[in-house]
């Protein structure tokens, strides 16, 4: 007869119901998106033209830090930013200073202030997490800043929206009425 501890079960139950959780999707439970900098997006984009997503954050900002642990790190976005975006990390009260799209940027030093392309890129209404999608139309670029905290499942509308250009035929009140998604 073989005796089987009780605690040993329990160690069996839960490698198999880890196993069978993180199997069947097909994406890497913990994929990742491939951040540029704004420099290296803009390389990219008079290469090969689509959309830039800069996210804007601070290093102070919970908000911002449980978007990196829940949002961009869901398979589902990381996928679609991957692959239909170039995708920026941007510290709003970062020092360096930066050439963007011919004009430059700076933030002199001090602690606590934002850098003059956040200033920009957020039409002077600093709050963060700001998600920032640059998109080409009619020959210049168009700046649309999305303030606030977004789970997986808003932010992939939100995504889809603009990688598809959705925002040159719809309203976003009828694309999100009518969008279905991976993420439920």
């Amino acid at each position: 007869m073989i005796m089987i501890k009780k605690s040993h079960i329990l160690v069996l139950f839960l490698l198999i119901t880890i196993t069978a959780n993180s199997q069947g999707t097909g994406v890497p439970v913990n994929s990742d998106v491939k951040w540029y900098t704004i420099q290296e997006a803009e390389k990219l984009y008079l290469q090969n033209p689509r959309p830039i997503f800069i996210d804007t954050y601070t290093k102070w900002c919970g908000w911002c830090k449980k978007m990196d642990k829940e949002t961009f790190t869901n398979s589902v976005i990381s996928d679609i930013l991957n692959n239909k975006f170039y995708p920026v990390k941007f510290d709003a009260e970062g020092t360096e200073s930066l050439v963007f799209m011919g004009q430059a940027f700076i933030n002199d030093g001090k602690a606590g202030k934002a850098h003059q392309l956040a200033l920009a890129l957020l039409n002077g209404q600093l709050s963060y997490p700001t998600v920032v999608f640059l998109t080409p139309k009619d020959g210049k670029i168009q700046v649309s800043p999305v303030p606030g905290f977004r789970e997986p499942k808003d932010m992939e509308v939100l995504l889809n929206y603009f990688s598809d250009k959705a925002y040159d035929s719809q309203k976003w009140e009828d694309f999100v009425k009518n969008f279905k998604g991976k993420i439920q």
